[in-house]
Order: structure tokens, then sequence, then C-alpha cells
């Protein structure tokens, strides 16, 4: 009995938290980040004062797990860095992982309210960056570093194959979303995009044996 207690305490914690990053997303689109208040997210969320400040006792810790959600959504139980060994498949399966991630609209609204606030509070964007961006753009690094290692592909400088990779899937998935209110990509676009993605960097990087 108490563990089920506690099971469904868990689910009930859980669903107020995902009601309070999504509230909390929304209106800082709408008002700004320095122009929301924790109070008017917890009415918005539909929960207490107190609860909200029990899992986020600040503004930035709230937005510290918008960010890290953000980044972890889309990935399912997916492996963030492939083994190495097969070039075409880790990459796809990367690309793939990675489309379904900066695709989804979560992504988008971080983006919009990250540069709608740098002006005022460059705060906001290295937290993005340091707590979202950059530890995946690490794993595709390790992992392209790691098809190195094995011989599998002629990677010299694993940081620059790495934003080659992920700039072309964002130049197509992610970055027009941000001017275009329209831009909505199919899966078959969309898995297009990644599968040219891949042949350019099998064209550019892999051993003779895996192009």
């Amino acid at each position: 009995m108490t563990e089920g207690l506690s099971d469904h305490h868990r689910r009930l914690a859980q669903q107020k938290r995902e009601a309070i990053t999504s509230s909390a997303t929304a209106l800082f689109l709408d008002r700004g980040y320095a122009g929301t208040s924790l109070a008017r997210i917890a009415e918005a969320a539909g929960v207490s004062k107190s609860t909200l400040f029990k899992q986020f006792p600040t503004k930035a810790a709230l937005f510290e797990a918008i960010v890290s959600e953000s980044w972890k959504q889309g990935s399912g139980h997916a492996p963030a860095q492939p083994p190495a060994g097969d070039l075409r498949a880790g990459l796809t399966a990367i690309g793939r992982r990675y489309s379904m991630l900066v695709g989804q609209p979560a992504m988008t609204a971080l983006f919009r309210i990250v540069i709608a606030e740098l002006p005022r509070l460059p705060e906001l964007g290295k937290m993005q960056f340091q707590l979202g961006k950059l530890p995946y753009f690490d794993s595709v690094r390790l992992y392209l570093h790691a098809e190195h290692e094995a011989g599998t592909a002629r990677v010299p400088d694993a940081e620059s194959a790495a934003n080659q990779f992920l700039g072309m899937i964002a130049n197509f998935v992610l970055w027009p979303r941000m001017l275009l209110t329209d831009w909505d990509p199919t899966a078959v676009e969309t898995d297009h995009a990644v599968d040219e993605a891949v042949e350019t960097m099998l064209a550019r990087y892999a051993t003779g044996h895996q192009k």
C-alpha cells in the first residue's frame, strides 16, 4: 500500500512539474522572462505557490529545468552516442534523434525565449548553451572521435565535423522555424534532409569500406 501511494505521489509530482514548465514556457514567450513572476506561473499551472517553490525555488532554477528537459525530449531510450563501427548507421541514428529534438515546438520556443531576452539577460544564453547544446554537441564529437579511433572514419577535427553534421540538419529543421511560422516539414522531408547530411559526411570522412 505504501509503495502504491509512493508511486501515485511520484506521478502526481511529475504531472505538476510538467504543468509548471509548460506554463512557464508559454508565459516567458508571451510576457518575457523578466516580466513573468513565479506567482503568475503557479496560477497558470494550477498549482500552489508552495508547490512551485518546493520544486523550483527561483526562476533561474525553473529555466534551467526547461532547458535540460527540452534537450532530453525526443530521445526515447536511444543512446546519445552510438557504438563505433558503422559510420552510416551511427550518423543516421544521431541525425534522426537530433531532427526530432530540434523539430519539437518546445525547442523552437526555448530558442525564441533566449534570443528575445539575450540583450538584457545574457545568462539565459549561457544556460541554454552550457546545459543543453554543449553536452549534446560533445556526445556527437565523442562519437566521431571514436569512429576515427576505430579506423572507420578519418576525422582529424571531430569538433568541426560535429558542427558540420548538426548544422546541416538544424539549418533545415530548426532555423527556418525561427522566422517562418508555417515552416513544418513532413517526416519524409526531414528524413531526406538527414540522409543527405549523412551522405555528405560519408563522402568527406568515411574510409573506403564505409562508403
